[in-house]
């Protein structure tokens, strides 16, 4: 059998049986996937050890607005941390509530926190 057909059976499994594979593959030969990508992807691109630029953000309330209680529940709930610990963050402003984040996170996230009435930065 050769790489193109491994990899043409590989294409017709269904995701749960391939999620199965890459855990047989992990432990039969001591790696992990997410260790083999960062240097899958520098190496990628005629051979130049230059990887893409990944663009994350911060989310950052800056002040709660008027409606304090609103924002801590919506905290709550974005971040999965208890009311007390919600109610820390937003005592004390600024505070960063997700790290590190895609794009598309950091705006959905500013976009909930500010419906709740937040003043939201993305750094």
């Amino acid at each position: 059998m050769d790489k193109e057909a491994i990899l043409q059976e590989i294409e017709n499994m269904p995701v749960k049986d391939l999620a199965e594979l890459v855990e047989m593959i992990e432990k039969r030969f001591n790696v992990s996937a997410t260790m083999m990508a960062p240097a899958a992807v520098a190496v990628a691109g005629n051979g130049k050890e230059e990887a893409p630029a990944v663009e994350t953000y911060s989310v950052v309330i800056t002040s709660p607005g008027q409606k304090k209680i609103q924002v801590i529940k919506e905290l709550k709930e974005l971040t999965g941390k208890g009311l007390k610990d919600c109610k820390e963050l937003v005592d004390n402003l600024p505070a960063t509530v997700k790290e590190g984040v895609e794009p598309e996170e950091a705006a959905s996230t500013k976009e909930k926190l500010e419906a709740a009435g937040a003043e939201v930065e993305l750094r």
